[in-house]
């Protein structure tokens, strides 16, 4: 085993150096090392040593182990033991295990049109990017829900267990049933350093970093030294406990009934940074100090002295007694890997699951709403969202792969029918005046944005289902692990041999327009922009606006695959507009002309006077009651409603694929008339979205800009101008020529917004004409008041 971690140490420099000579079958020279050195050496051969021990653990119990490398940086470590089991040449035929094949090997990493330094979607076996450092342990715990026979080790780098996710993230203990779910197996790989100082769990004594993992229900050891004689035999009995512990846990658990969080074992391993590297270079302490991170021997091509302190490092390993002269790991340690689909880098986990099943929908009959006069009846849009997703709850039960997660909100948000079927997941005792609490729960509430959304992307990227339900403002917690995750799923649509992975689903309620009890903080629609800034190919925004729109979007974003999907709909009651099939046809569009809200056929030419486009629940009641005032008060003009609940068919289909043509486009919002637009988010995202349009500047876009606090419902639309008011007011302002009606619709206008600013304070709610308005059709022409 000392010396399969020699081959891996020796593979791991090599990539990091060579270009030439991948076996040092000749004296090394400066042309035989790449003109750019990067990489990171640091971390790579404590990870080795864990991968080694894990294979003999598989090979000596046929444990399906799924590897998880936390380290930012341990690229080349990981992909070195990947190419040792044969794993890698078996995804990737040109690296093959031959002379041609290293060479493929050592000269792709971290070149152009080569590997990243760190594990991602090019990995075989990963189902964890490491660039973006925080999300290891998340992610395994995902992974393992609803998977019984996994373990997910999962190695955390000191430097990445000082950030907010992964101190959350050792919380798993308190979510993991044995009963129905696999193990994750932590080891924190504690080696002093991050890029140039000290760790603070590095500094601290193993007392008092096991005091942290028992506290939250971690069973620790610790194994630590620098002599690989002794740590080697203490490694293999931690993980051989670890292993049986794991069983016995699960053994029990199967058995009998979970009900208290297993202690489940965790390892703490001590070696030092940059192990079995250079001690010193130009005098200075290398091994074992920050200096080891990344390339510990800098100046190889310029300084000789450089350059034969590598070839001695390289020649400490030994590679002609690791590899044969057809550069194949020599057969006594090529049969230390384990098997088939047992080697991690070919763990089906890793790749979409195994056999997952398609997700069950039941006919979207059983949950629509019915509507009448479209506007004439409120109903809270999530709730048939809730009982949908009971449903899947029920139809899943003998084959669990969906679950919902959400920070401490799933009633708040309004999808508490899941309740009827499910409960709360919390391992412990239930006390009296709990509510639809037990270790079967599975519904997943942690008041962690970060472990929330990190376990949807572990349970996802292993062949499952499920939705993130948050507060909108507080997604925001979360949005770059939305950004990695779209990353990731961009380059693995690239890669052929990926199986496609359901999408992760994010559903963003209470949104910056309905904070009746909550204040400037729960205000901020900002992941819109963030989603929208991401590569097309896998980003989708959809803002239904009512409830037959948000379940056919639902049923669309639960059954894709491949997509961030960004659902953004309020919880609270609001106008219902579309029957189902209606909202099937508008979904299926993403754009639509909704001519029973306009008057077109009272327009004097082929084209409206104006166009009022509306994308959001808020913003399309405040397009419709600016709609009716303008219809009600100046009959003669000519008035187009557009509803958007698709955003991403604004921009072109070059940028997009659900552009709209242009042709299309025209059809929808003229070719050179004035638009009003009402957006639910910051006005620029919409802005952003029209680029590439002809003539963008005819949409006048009001949306949130940063006011309001704890107010009422009008109000926020006021204070931020965007009211049936201010819309009715810039569409008058933008027509073309002279209404009857016009002027004294303006002055109704202001006066309106004056009387409300007066009202609100004395009254303490919002005006009786606008709290109990309803859209109904307009008055005939010639009738209007």
């Amino acid at each position: 085993m000392n010396r399969y971690w020699d081959a891996a140490n020796y593979l791991t420099v090599a990539q990091i150096y060579l270009q030439e000579n991948a076996l040092l079958t000749s004296p090394l020279t400066a042309e035989h090392i790449k003109p750019r050195l990067l990489g990171h050496w640091g971390t790579s051969p404590g990870l080795s040593l864990i991968y080694v021990h894990l294979n003999r653990l598989i090979r000596n119990t046929g444990a399906r182990v799924l590897f998880v490398a936390g380290p930012g940086h341990g690229g080349p470590a990981v992909i070195a033991n990947l190419y040792l089991e044969g794993s890698y040449s078996e995804i990737y035929p040109r690296v093959s295990q031959d002379p041609k094949g290293l060479l493929r090997l050592i000269r792709q990493f971290s070149t152009p049109g080569g590997i990243p330094s760190h594990v991602g979607p090019p990995t075989p076996g990963s189902i964890h990017e490491g660039g973006e450092l925080g999300y290891s342990l998340a992610h395994a715990t995902g992974a393992v829900m609803d998977n019984p026979e996994l373990i997910v080790a999962c190695v955390i780098g000191d430097g990445e267990a000082e950030t907010g996710p992964l101190e959350g993230a050792w919380k798993a203990p308190a979510f993991i049933n044995p009963r129905r779910d696999g193990a994750v197996l932590p080891i924190l790989h504690l080696n002093g350093y991050k890029i140039s100082g000290p760790t603070v769990l590095g500094r601290q004594s193993d007392e008092q970093v096991m005091a942290l993992l028992r506290a939250h229900g971690w069973d620790p050891v610790v194994v630590s030294g620098s002599d690989p004689a002794l740590v080697h035999p203490m490694l293999a009995q931690a993980l051989d406990s670890a292993h049986a512990r794991i069983l016995q846990i699960q053994e029990q658990a199967r058995h009998t009934s979970a009900s208290t969080p297993a202690p489940w074992p965790a390892i703490i391993l001590r070696t030092p940074k940059g192990w079995t590297g250079p001690d010193f270079v130009d005098g200075v302490a290398m091994e074992g100090t920050f200096r080891s991170h990344q390339v510990p021997l800098a100046g190889v091509r310029e300084n000789p002295a450089h350059l034969a302190q590598l070839e001695a490092w390289l020649r400490s390993y030994k590679p002609e007694t690791l590899f044969d002269p057809q550069g194949r790991l020599v057969p006594d340690l090529a049969a230390l890997a384990p098997d088939a689909d047992l080697r991690m880098g070919a763990n089906p986990w890793a790749n979409g699951g195994s056999d997952v099943a398609p997700l069950p929908m039941r006919p979207l009959e059983n949950y629509a709403v019915e509507v009448g006069t479209p506007g004439s009846m409120k109903h809270e849009t999530t709730k048939p969202l809730g009982e949908m997703l009971r449903d899947v709850y029920t139809d899943t039960a003998h084959d669990p792969r969906f679950r919902l997660f959400s920070p401490d909100e799933t009633n708040s948000n309004r999808l508490g029918a899941v309740f009827e079927v499910t409960d709360r997941c919390l391992m412990g005792p239930v006390r009296d005046g709990d509510d639809r609490l037990s270790p079967n729960g599975r519904v997943m509430e942690v008041l962690s944005e970060h472990l929330c959304q990190g376990w949807l992307e572990g349970y996802v990227l292993s062949g499952r289902y499920g939705l993130f339900a948050t507060y909108e403002a507080f997604a925001m917690v979360s949005a770059s692990m939305t950004i990695q995750h779209a990353k990731w799923l961009q380059h693995a649509r690239e890669l052929p041999w990926r199986q496609p992975v359901p999408s992760l689903n994010i559903l963003l309620t209470s949104t910056c327009w309905r904070n009746d009890h909550n204040g400037f903080s729960h205000q901020g629609p900002g992941l819109i922009d963030t989603v929208l800034s991401l590569s097309g190919s896998v980003i989708r925004v959809y803002l239904p606006p009512d409830s037959n729109t948000l379940l056919a979007v639902a049923e669309h974003v639960l059954l894709s695959k491949d997509y961030v999907n960004l659902v953004v709909v309020d919880k609270q009651a609001h106008p219902q507009y579309l029957n189902l099939e209606d909202a099937r046809r508008h979904a299926a569009a993403g754009a639509s002309i909704w001519h029973w809200a306009g008057n077109e056929s009272h327009a004097r030419e082929t084209e409206p006077d104006i166009v009022l486009a509306c994308a959001g629940d808020v913003p399309t009641e405040e397009t419709l009651a600016a709609a009716w005032l303008l219809q009600h008060h100046v009959p003669q003009l000519g008035v187009r409603v557009i509803n958007v609940m698709d955003a991403l068919v604004l921009p072109p289909p070059d940028v997009h694929p659900h552009g709209l043509s242009e042709p299309d486009f025209e059809k929808l919002f003229t070719t050179n008339g004035e638009v009003i637009v009402a957006w639910h988010g910051y006005a620029r995202a919409f802005h952003q979205l029209l680029h590439g349009r002809v003539n963008p500047g005819r949409f006048h876009v009001r949306g949130y800009s940063e006011q309001g606090s704890t107010t009422t419902p009008f109000d926020m639309v006021v204070l931020n101008k965007m009211s049936r008011y201010h819309l009715a007011l810039e569409a008058l302002h933008r027509v073309s020529g002279h209404f009857d009606g016009a002027r004294e619709l303006a002055d109704h206008c202001r006066i309106m917004l004056a009387d409300h600013e007066t009202y609100i304070r004395q009254h303490l709610e919002d005006m009786p004409e606008v709290r109990e308005w309803v859209w109904t059709p307009p008055t005939e022409i010639g009738d209007a008041p």
